[in-house]
């Protein structure tokens, strides 16, 4: 097993309360005994080919009980073994020993991860609520152990003395350091408000997931062609397919996700329906039903705050950042602070350009006098990007036909990494038959099976996102890696080709990265392959750049009927267009960052998240054609983990490293540059968290991150 530390423990609940979303229950009279469930597909060594994978095909929910039961019978005794060797402790037989462990919950995670994530019906969502704290409360009962701690303390207080080297040092130093901010140090009482708070944040955050989802799994259900006026074809048809799964043949279901709202509010010419899908989608969580999330929200905060202060830290965000490349929520605020005055102008510039065409349309009585709203910014933003750019989203669609975009990742990691991907789905167990899988090779070897999740689907949680079912390990002998990657496009309807926007292109290049992070990734620790919350997004982020690159859109943008090259003319728009509209883009981005580290760095938890947002983003001087990416009542990644809590600053930290990195690959001429590739890989892909993120960023570079790179990638002023 993995020490199990405060990075360990968060780590945990972080995989149980991200993914725990749940519609709501209804109460059933209680069911006969039901006979007892064999776990063992879920807790033994996995078979198969490739080291082993997961047997999708053999699992059921009703194994999950069970298997947590046994899985941790199984964790305590060897916990109790290193724990009470009588030998005086040395890195071998307390670091390393718990570093070798290969628990079988090792192997129930991952999969508890896809059934919460991918596969949450209300069955696993009513075992989430159930196993949620009991697991949090476990594992912090061995992060607080004061034996272990004590063998720790004894080893970090001699460590100059050991004969280390610096991975192992490094590891004894962050295990050490994690079990003291877990709490090791703190006297019987608070360690016991600790436990306590750390299971009801469990439950909270598994009720806030279950919350959110509900709402998202509402749809506006459409009646008449009318209503569907400005839409492709192709999504009309999605919609078409979406109304026939809710019994609704005939109709036309816009769902309450990110990925059906964004394409109905840039193409619908139906003002009126446009305000009610905006509405519909910023107020999930927010509408003072049994779906509510603020209660919910101001519990949270209260019991972080509570925790924080018990832990010796003046508040949540400085807990949260104690293991971090800022390292302090001012520096975050620094850098995001840097940024807003430059975002927020380019925002009041594309609301003047938008305003000036609707009030044109207007006059030549093409469309009513209005006032730019949130509702109208995605669809008036199209029609100044084709009237400026000529380039319409439109006509970008056709040539990204998802499988090509599929192909033309791998292809893009093949040249960069020596990686070549070959399909073998129906070769191994999936959890779904939209699963897609593929044996990933390096220079003839095996090095790992990558599990793609392309559409959404009920149950599936909304947005995108990484996971490893195994990673490498040298020290437990793991060098096959099971990397996987989750997305929610809408799929083809009426068996069509599934085409993207742009901007889901760029998803699912920025998620590959991050598969390509694990895939890459060697380390002999694993107690050292989890890197920084603000480096995690980096190599995805990254990965994103090789888009669109001649020589993958001449390969692979294709159209999806005629087979014809992207034409160059086009992508000489896209190109020209690369700035356009990034005020929204960073403004909607940026807010939700501030907001989040506003909301956390301060010592008096907020009791009202609603009056906070709004004073918030008042002070921030907010446009009010923009709401934030991520609303308080519906975020996420705050409220259903610690995850990002206090840390959503990372991605415009790590796209500052970013968009230096991406200079360092045109500064040769060639983005395609090998030695470039081999120094980033070499560095900082595959080292994990080895070395100081930091240094690491330096030795690559031979410096500090340039952040005018990310003003003229956004094509702000850097002055």
């Amino acid at each position: 097993m993995k020490p199990v530390t405060g990075a360990i423990l968060l780590a945990t609940v972080s995989l149980l309360a991200t993914t725990a979303q749940a519609s709501s229950m209804s109460q059933t009279s209680p069911a006969p005994a039901a006979a007892p469930v064999d776990p063992a597909p879920m807790l033994d060594k996995w078979p198969g080919p490739f080291d082993g994978v997961p047997q999708w095909d053999k699992v059921t929910p009703a194994m999950f009980g069970p298997a947590f039961e046994k899985g941790m019978a199984e964790v305590r005794a060897e916990f109790a073994k290193i724990r009470d060797n009588p030998a005086a402790p040395t890195f071998a037989n307390t670091i390393e020993a718990t570093e070798k462990n290969n628990s079988a919950l090792n192997r129930v995670f991952p999969v508890w991860g896809v059934y919460t994530s991918n596969l949450a019906t209300p069955e696993v969502q009513k075992i989430a609520a159930e196993w949620s704290p009991k697991l949090s409360a476990f594992f912090t009962e061995m992060s607080l152990d004061p034996k272990m701690f004590a063998r720790v303390k004894t080893l970090y207080d001699t460590r100059q003395t050991l004969g280390l080297n610096p991975q192992q040092l490094r590891l004894l130093e962050r295990s050490y350091r994690s079990y003291v901010t877990s709490g090791a140090l703190l006297d019987a009482a608070q360690k016991a408000e600790v436990k306590r708070i750390n299971g009801e944040l469990a439950k909270l955050y598994t009720d806030f997931s279950r919350k959110v989802l509900a709402d998202e799994e509402t749809a506006i259900i459409l009646d008449s062609e009318a209503d569907l006026a400005g839409l492709s074809d192709s999504f009309k048809a999605s919609l078409a397919e979406e109304a026939k799964a809710r019994g609704q043949a005939g109709k036309w279901a816009v769902k309450n996700t990110r990925s059906s709202m964004q394409p109905f509010l840039m193409y619908s010419t139906r003002r009126d329906l446009r305000e009610k899908v905006y509405n519909a989608y910023i107020n999930r969580g927010d509408n003072g039903d049994a779906n509510d999330t603020n209660a919910t929200i101001a519990a949270i905060l209260k019991l972080r705050q509570d925790r924080a202060k018990i832990l010796g830290f003046k508040t949540h965000a400085d807990y949260r950042m104690d293991d971090t490349m800022a390292e302090t929520p001012a520096n975050a605020m620094k850098l995001m602070m840097s940024v807003w005055p430059a975002a927020r102008a380019r925002v009041l510039e594309e609301v003047a350009d938008m305003q000036k065409l609707a009030d044109a349309e207007a006059a030549a009585g093409k469309g009513p006098k209005i006032k730019i709203e949130g509702w109208d910014y995605r669809y008036y933003s199209e029609k100044v990007r084709k009237a400026k750019y000529d380039l319409d989203e439109s006509e970008v669609k056709p040539y990204l036909e998802l499988n090509n975009m599929v192909n033309a990742m791998f292809y893009a990691a093949g040249r960069l990494y020596d990686l070549q991907f070959k399909e073998n789905t129906g070769t191994i167990p999936v959890f779904h038959p939209d699963v897609r899988t593929f044996e990933v090779t390096r220079q003839g070897k095996t090095v790992g099976v990558f599990y793609l999740d392309n559409f959404a689907r009920a149950g599936k949680r909304s947005g995108a996102w990484a996971t490893a079912y195994r990673g490498r390990s040298g020290i437990k002998g793991d060098r096959i890696v099971l990397a996987s990657n989750n997305n929610n496009f809408t799929k083809g309807g009426g068996g069509e080709p599934t085409l993207i926007s742009l901007d889901d292109a760029t998803t699912l290049f920025h998620e590959f990265g991050h598969a390509l992070h694990s895939l890459i990734g060697d380390v002999y620790y694993p107690g050292l392959a989890g890197t920084p919350r603000d480096f995690v997004e980096y190599p995805s982020q990254v990965n994103e750049n090789w888009l669109l690159t001649p020589d993958v859109l001449n390969r692979f943008a294709k159209h999806y009927k005629t087979g014809e090259v992207i034409p160059a003319a086009l992508v000489a728009k896209i190109e020209k267009a690369a700035t356009f509209n990034q005020g929204f883009d960073t403004v909607e981005y940026l807010s939700s960052a501030i907001v989040d580290m506003k909301l956390h760095d301060r010592e008096t938890p907020v009791t009202d998240p609603d009056a906070f947002e709004r004073a918030a983003l008042a002070e921030l001087k907010m446009p009010k054609e923009i709401v934030m990416r991520h609303r308080l009542p519906q975020f996420n990644h705050l409220f259903s983990s610690d995850a990002y809590s206090a840390g959503y600053y990372s991605y415009l930290w790590s796209e500052t490293m970013d968009a230096d990195t991406w200079a360092a690959f045109e500064e040769t001429g060639n983005v395609w540059d090998k030695t470039v590739a081999d120094k980033f890989r070499t560095i900082l892909l595959a080292t994990g968290n080895e070395t100081d993120r930091k240094e690491a960023y330096k030795a690559f570079r031979g410096r500090d991150p340039d952040v005018k790179a990310l003003f003229k990638r956004r094509g702000f002023p850097s002055e």
